[in-house]
C-alpha cells in the first residue's frame, strides 16, 4: 500500500486533549468483535504508514487502529498544543474512551513507545500487553539528530529543498540496515508529511516537544502488562541495552527478541521476522 492509499483510508475524529480540540487521523480494520484493540504507536519523525507492512496482516483476527501522533501524519499540525509525549498519553487515552475500549494491547516504536509506557504506568489495568520496538526510555532521547531538528530557526532552514531532502535522507535512507532502494515506498511515504509549510514547521515543534523528563520520571515497576521487548539489535540510536533494563525493570512478564540485520528502523528492516513475532505474542493463530 502506498502512503497516497493509506491517507485515503484514514478516518478523522476530534479528539479534546489537554484542553484543546485537536483533529486525530487514524487507519481502523479488522473485527471490533476479537477482544480489546491493539493500537499501534509510531515515533518521530515518523507516522502511521510505519505500520503498513504488520497492523493490515493483523486485522484478519484483531482489530487494528493505528493512529497518527499529534504533529505528525494526517492528524493536527498546527501551533498552538502540546505534542510531547504527556500530551499524546492523553490523546491515546482520549481515542480508546472514543472507541469504547476498556483496554487494549499496544505496539510501539521509538517515542511511540514513551508513550505507551506512560499509559501502561498510570493506568496498569488499561494495558494489557505491551509490544516495544527500539523506544524512548529513561533518558535515551532526544538523540542528537532529533535536537537538531529543533534549534531555532530550523522551520527556516527546512524552507529548502535541498536542507530538507538532506535531512529526510540522512535518517531514512542511510538509517535502513539494507540498500534504500530496495524500500522506496517507506522512504517516499515517510518524507510525505513534511514536504508542506506547515509539516516542516510541525516537524520542528514535534522535535522541540521531545522530553526527557517524561521518560524519566517514570516508576517502570508500575508496568504490569505482558511485554514483548522486540527490539532490533544493532541500532545506535535506542541500543539494545535499554531493552535489558526495561526487562529487569518492568513488572508484568517480559521477553526480550533480539532481530539482527536491524537497525532503528527494526518494523521496515525485517517487517516479516516483526509481524510474526507480534502475531505470536499477540496470540494469533
Amino acid at each position: 500500500m502506498n502512503h497516497e492509499k493509506w491517507s485515503a483510508e484514514q478516518t478523522a475524529t476530534t479528539l479534546t486533549v489537554d484542553g484543546h480540540d485537536l483533529e486525530v487521523a487514524y487507519y481502523e480494520d479488522g473485527t471490533e468483535n476479537a477482544g480489546p484493540p491493539v493500537v499501534f504507536l509510531h515515533g518521530i519523525p515518523t507516522w502511521s504508514f510505519l505500520w503498513r507492512e504488520v497492523a493490515p496482516a493483523l486485522a484478519a483476527d484483531r482489530h487494528v487502529v493505528v493512529p497518527d501522533l499529534l504533529g505528525y501524519g494526517n492528524s493536527a499540525q498546527h501551533d498552538g498544543f502540546d505534542r510531547s509525549i504527556r500530551a499524546q498519553e492523553m490523546m491515546l487515552d482520549a481515542l480508546l474512551d472514543r472507541l469504547g475500549a476498556d483496554s487494549t494491547a499496544i505496539v510501539a516504536h521509538d517515542i511511540g513507545g514513551g508513550t505507551a509506557l506512560r499509559l501502561a504506568a498510570h493506568q496498569p489495568d488499561r494495558v494489557e500487553r505491551l509490544v516495544l520496538s527500539n523506544v524512548a526510555c529513561y533518558d535515551s532521547w532526544p538523540v542528537e539528530f532529533i535536537h537538531g531538528l529543533g534549534l531555532p530557526g530550523m522551520a527556516d532552514e527546512l524552507a529548502d529543498d535541498e536542507t530538507l531532502e538532506e535531512k529526510m535522507a540522512f535518517v531514512f535512507d542511510k538509517g535502513l540496515h539494507d540498500d534504500a532502494a530496495k524500500h522506496g515506498e517507506f522512504c517516499r511515504g515517510m518524507r510525505a508529511p513534511w514536504q508542506s509549510e506547515i509539516g516542516r514547521t510541525s516537524l520542528v515543534r514535534n522535535a522541540i516537544a521531545t522530553n526527557t523528563n517524561h521518560t524519566s520520571e517514570l516508576d517502570y515497576g508500575e508496568v504490569t502488562a505482558a511485554t514483548l521487548l522486540l527490539w532490533g539489535a544493532d541500532d545506535v540510536l535506542q541500543s539494545i541495552d535499554y531493552a535489558e533494563r526495561l526487562e529487569d525493570d518492568i513488572a508484568g512478564e517480559t521477553e526480550l527478541v533480539p532481530l539482527d540485520e536491524a537497525y532503528h528502523w527494526v518494523v521496515e528492516d525485517r517487517s516479516d521476522a516483526y509481524h510474526e513475532e507480534v502475531k505470536r505474542f499477540l496470540g494469533e493463530t
